[in-house]
C-alpha cells in the first residue's frame, strides 16, 4: 500500500496518535506525517504511506495556511493556552487600527525565534524536553516568510487571524511576538490548519470516516503518488533509457531541469528529476 492521505486532525491528539490509528486500520507500518500539529491544533495533516514516506520532506516544504485564535493580556511558557501562565497585564488599550497596523509589520520575510516548547533538536535533544526540565537555552532566529496575514475579528482582547506562511513558521511564536510589539502579551488559544500546498479541508478525511471506509473495503481516500504530485510528464521511449532509469542510473533527456512524473508506454513508473540534461529517479523510485 502506498500513497497520500489528507487528514482533518481533531483536537486533543498528537500527530503521532494519528499515525498510530492509521497503522492499526491500514495494517501498514510505513506511515509518516509531513509537519507536526500540536494536540491543541486541528486541520490538515498530510500523511504519507509506503514508498510515499520518502517524499514527506517535499510535502513538508509546501506553503501552509492557518486560522488562529489569540488572546491579549497574558503569556505562557508554551506560547499557547495549554501552558503555564507566566505574566499578565490587567489593563491595556489596543484599537482595531493599532492591531491591524502591527499585524501588517510581520508580513514578508522575517526572522523568528522558535519557542522552547518545540521539537527542534539541539545537540541531539528536543527543545521541549529541555523546557520540561526547566532549562531554557538561546535559540537562533530562523528565516521564515509570512505571505499573508489578515484580521478576521478583533474585540480589543480576543482576535482571530488568517495566516499563510512558509515551512518552519511557528504561529505560536508569531502571536507571542505580536503581543510584544503591541506592548502587552499575546497567547494562542486555538489553531486550525486550513491548507497545505493545494490541499484544503474540502478534500480532507476524518479518522472516523477512514475507519468506516476501510471496513467497507473502500480505499479511495488514498491518493496515488502519480495524482498527488502535479509535476510535468515525461515519457521514456527508448528501451535502453528505460533500463537505465529503473536501475537507478541517469538517462539523457534534453528538457528543462526540474522534477517530473515519468512514464513508459503511458504507464506511470515513478518520479524523476532532470539535471544538466540527465534524468534520474527521484526519492520515490
Amino acid at each position: 500500500m502506498e500513497g497520500i492521505i489528507v487528514i482533518d486532525k481533531p483536537i486533543g491528539i498528537t500527530s503521532f496518535d494519528v499515525i498510530r490509528v492509521l497503522r492499526r486500520n491500514l495494517k501498514e507500518r510505513r506511515i509518516g506525517h509531513t509537519g507536526t500539529l500540536d494536540p491543541l491544533a486541528t486541520g490538515i495533516l498530510v500523511i504519507c504511506v509506503g514508498k510515499a514516506t520518502k517524499l514527506a520532506q517535499d510535502i513538508e516544504g509546501y506553503e501552509k495556511e492557518y486560522v488562529a485564535d489569540l488572546e491579549l493580556g497574558f503569556k505562557t511558557d508554551t506560547y499557547d493556552i495549554e501552558g503555564k501562565v507566566l505574566a499578565k497585564v490587567e489593563e491595556f488599550n489596543i484599537s482595531y487600527e493599532n492591531f491591524e497596523e502591527t499585524l501588517e509589520t510581520f508580513k514578508g520575510d522575517i526572522k523568528q525565534i522558535p519557542p522552547m516548547y518545540s521539537a527542534i533538536k539541539v545537540d541531539g535533544k528536543k527543545l521541549y524536553e529541555l523546557a520540561r526540565e526547566g532549562v531554557e537555552i538561546e535559540r537562533k532566529a530562523r528565516d521564515v516568510s509570512i505571505k499573508n496575514l489578515e484580521t478576521i475579528s478583533f474585540d480589543g482582547v480576543k482576535a482571530k487571524i488568517d495566516c499563510t506562511v512558509s515551512k518552519g513558521t511557528y504561529i505560536r511564536s508569531l502571536i507571542y511576538d505580536l503581543g510584544e510589539k503591541l506592548g502587552t502579551f499575546a497567547t494562542m488559544t486555538g489553531l486550525r490548519r486550513t491548507r497545505v500546498g493545494e490541499e484544503d479541508l474540502a478534500r480532507a478525511f476524518t479518522l472516523e470516516t477512514i475507519e468506516k471506509m476501510v471496513s467497507e473495503n473502500d480505499f479511495s481516500f488514498l491518493v496515488s503518488i502519480e495524482d498527488y504530485f502535479k509535476f510535468p510528464k515525461v515519457d521514456i521511449e527508448d528501451e535502453n533509457d528505460l533500463k537505465l532509469f529503473v536501475n537507478g542510473q541517469r538517462c539523457k533527456k534534453r528538457i528543462n531541469e526540474g522534477k517530473y512524473r515519468v512514464y513508459s508506454k503511458n504507464n506511470f513508473i515513478g518520479l524523476g528529476e532532470v539535471t544538466k540534461g540527465l534524468l534520474k529517479g527521484y526519492k520515490y523510485y
